[in-house]
Formats: structure tokens, sequence, C-alpha cells
């Protein structure tokens, strides 16, 4: 069961539809489309180059390693800019829908609902929306459909063109433990149809608790881990490795055609560990709907054993001397990614217009107004305590303002170990920045949002990250 968890950057100043951006359509081959989510340099369409490993092995279960196209898996479903808006509530009882990015329980609408869309069978109920006209992924935890009413337990967001990952803001932004969407890594109903070589992006996978660590849970590129992560994992392995067979495994040796594609694939992009199952060593992700079953006349010892010898050979990456994204160009994944969140409660500081939080705008926005208006978040939820990226005592810091509409952004950070104010960037407009040095012991966030009282909407968010 994923963990609700929190936090990314503004998305483009594109023009606004119903509080979503608005973007021309990618063409299907395109990085960030439909048959190819996320960008080129997305971690899940990059390889590593001469990767260094550990010599931790995935251990054996009550189970065999499998590779599912059903219940545990995920449907990815194409929206059109046809399809009609369609509201999603909370389970009967509940409190509502845990939204993650705002941590608030309420009802999301949204604006394009394809008729195909269908949560796995699973306990999880996984489903992934794909809607280019938004240029956003919708990820569903729980999802069903009862009479003319679709509920959900969890809803997350991501860039169809982005990391496919979290970042320290927007640090959860899929149906997936460690925060990222059920379709990261996914084997495509086309790909399957193909059958390459190896598939050409890296795999979602995930390991029952013997395999997974209990400390740390997660590592880079993940955001977070499971809910009991600490008390049920006794392994090696954190959520968000990367896992790969080493250059030496001698995949001639796999008889199985589809076992040899998915070693090719594990020696070239390796997977991402994104999950925790009960008892099956791994599991590797499919598109439900694909025709994939290794085991079609019945149980095939054959497939069963080989698998057994690709958990023996897959080993954690610990290091590489490149890497190299989905166009074949050289890159270094970028580990410096905004630590600031615009969530939380906003209270009125002055005048007369409210400011609230949007997640899909990832910033405070007040509605068009000529008067100005301020609102201010005690809330300290705006930065979220995700392991591998807490502020560093003693570095520099960078604060950049990201504002419509002539709204102002003020942060401000209060030691409360020796009872003052650490720092005070003063109001910064759209664009501009203030460069400090993080001194803070136990810091309490502040933040301020300013309207720009222009008669316009006015949006106000910003991004901080390392300056060093």
């Amino acid at each position: 069961m994923p963990t609700p968890s929190r936090a990314l950057r503004l998305l483009p100043a594109l023009a606004v539809l119903g509080g979503l951006t608005t973007a021309a359509p990618a063409r299907a081959d395109d990085w960030g489309s439909y048959t190819k989510p996320f960008a080129a340099d997305s971690l899940w369409n990059s390889r590593p180059v001469n990767p260094s490993f550990a010599a931790d092995v995935v251990p054996t279960s009550t189970y065999f390693p499998a590779i599912t196209a059903s219940a545990y898996s995920t449907g990815m479903f194409l929206a059109s800019p046809q399809d009609p808006p369609v509201t999603v509530t909370g389970a009967a009882g509940s409190k509502g829908l845990f939204n993650t990015d705002d941590e608030g329980f309420h009802d999301v609408t949204l604006p394009h609902w394809p008729a195909s869309a269908k949560p796995a069978p699973g306990s999880d109920g996984h489903a992934d929306i794909v809607d280019p006209t938004t240029n956003i992924i919708h990820s569903f935890w729980q999802l069903k459909q009862v009479g003319t009413q679709w509920t959900a337990v969890q809803y997350s967001w991501t860039r169809l063109d982005g990391r496919g990952w979290p970042d320290p803001a927007h640090y959860y932004q899929g149906a997936r433990a460690t925060g990222v969407p059920a379709s990261g890594g996914l084997i495509r109903i086309q790909e399957v149809q193909q059958k390459p070589a190896y598939y050409p992006h890296a795999l979602a996978m995930s390991l029952t608790f013997n395999g997974l660590s209990a400390n740390p849970t997660y590592v880079f590129p993940a955001t977070s881990a499971d809910t009991n992560a600490a008390k049920l994992n006794s392994g090696a392995f954190p959520e968000g490795s990367l896992v790969m067979l080493p250059p030496d495994f001698d995949t001639s040796k796999l008889t199985d055609p589809e076992l040899r594609r998915i070693a090719e694939t594990l020696k070239r992009y390796g997977a991402y560990i994104v999950d925790a199952n009960t008892g099956t060593p791994f599991v590797i992700y499919v598109e439900i709907g694909a025709s994939y079953n290794l085991h079609p006349n019945g149980w095939n010892n054959t497939a069963a054993a080989e698998l057994q010898v690709i958990r023996a050979g897959l080993r954690r990456v610990t290091g590489a001397t490149g890497w190299v994204d989905g166009n074949g160009k050289s890159f270094t994944p970028n580990q410096n990614l905004n630590l600031l969140s615009m969530r939380g409660n906003w209270t009125q500081q002055s005048g007369s217009t409210l400011g609230r939080y949007s997640s899909w705008d990832q910033a405070v926005v007040f509605p068009a107004t000529s008067a100005v208006s301020e609102v201010v978040n005690y809330g300290n939820r705006g930065m979220n305590a995700v392991t591998w990226a807490k502020p560093v005592k003693g570095a520099s810091y960078k604060l950049t303002a990201r504002t419509t509409g002539g709204g102002k952004l003020r942060f401000t950070v209060y030691d409360q170990a020796v009872g003052k104010t650490a720092v005070d960037t003063g109001y910064l407009d759209n664009g501009q920045s203030k460069i400090f040095t993080w001194t803070a012991t136990t810091p309490a966030l502040v933040l301020y949002a300013r309207s720009g009282g222009t008669g316009q909407v006015s949006n106000v968010g910003g991004e901080l990250i390392k300056a060093d």
C-alpha cells in the first residue's frame, strides 16, 4: 500500500483551462506522449554507462518471481479533448479523496475522462489516465465505479513530459509507494506486440519485504516508501534503487524468448524498485490488456526456473561513469531539485481576497481583483522531509519567485532553537531571486503570498534550490 506523501516545479506558463495547463498535443512518437511518456532525460528513458554494483542478491521468498499484466498492474487510458469531465470523490464512509500533493481530502474533477477507464481488479485498483491536452497523467489508487459515481482513496498527478519521478516539493506524483505513477516503467501493450530485442526504457519492479531495506527505506530518485517499510523490511534494497543484470550475464542461456527480452532490458536499462509486494521476490509490471503470459498452458517450470536465474543475477547499481538519455545524448541526472511547495493552510493577512493553493498550478491562486490582498502560511509544510534533500546547515540556497498577474512571494525561516528569524527574503516579483545561507537548526517556515491588484488572476509560487 502506498504512503500518501508530499511536492514539483511550477508548470509552464501556457494557457490555463480549469486550473490545468494546456499544450499542443504531442505526436504519438514524441517523448512526453501517451506511447512514450516522460522526457527523454527522464530516468525511465535513460540508461547508465559503465554501472558499478553492490554484491546484494534479491532473496527467494514464498513464490517464484513474476512478470504480470494482471490484477496488480495498471491500465493507461488516453483522454481526448472530446471526453467529458468526471468528478472523482472519496469512498463511502471515508474522509474523502486524499490528494497527495496538497495533503487534503476533497473531490477532483478531471476535465476529460475516457470511457475506456477501468481500474485494475486487484485491491490496489490502479488506473492512470493520460490527458495530452492538459499535459498530465492522473494516477489513482483504489479507484472504483459505483453506479455512475467514481470513487478512489488517493489521487496524484504528474507531468506527461516531466521527470516521471517526484521532486522534494511535489513529493508524491503517483499511485506507487515511491510516489511515481503506476505507468512509470510499464511494459506497454504495443511493445509486447512488437517483440523487440529489448524494451527501450527502464522497468518498474516491486520486491517483497525480505528484499527491501528498512534503513534507508528509499533513495533518490524516490521521495517516499511504503507506510510500514521501517518495520516490515529486512533486506538490502531501498525503494527507488536501480537494479540491473551485470554486463557478463549470459542471456543466451535463457530459453524463453520473452525472458531473454526482459534480461536484455535489465542489462541495458535496469528496473527501479517502486513498491512492495507480499511474498514474491520480484514483480515486473506489464500494461493490463497486453497479451502477456509466461504460463499460457498451465505452470511453466522452465519459465519459473529462468526467472530465478534472473533474480539471482540482479544487482543494485551504486554508481555509473555517465548517463545517456532516450535521444542518445549524455547528461547528468539532476538531484538539485525544487524544495519549496506552497501547500498548506493560508489565512488572510490583509485585504479581502483569499488566495488558495492549487496543486495543478503549484501556486497560491488569487481570483481577479483590483485590490491587493495578502495571505500567510504558518503550517511548515512548504518543505517536505525528503531524506536526500534536507537543507544543509551552512550551505547557500537560492529562492526564485514564480508569479503571474503581479503577485509577490516572501519566504521566511524562523529558527526555533535560538528564537529569531534566520531568513527573510522580502517580497520578490516574478523571476526575482534571493540567495541566502541556511543557518537554522530547528526551522519553521512562514510564507507570504501577495496578489497583484492588477484586475487579473494572480499566481504565487517559487523554486528553492541549492546555490552551491
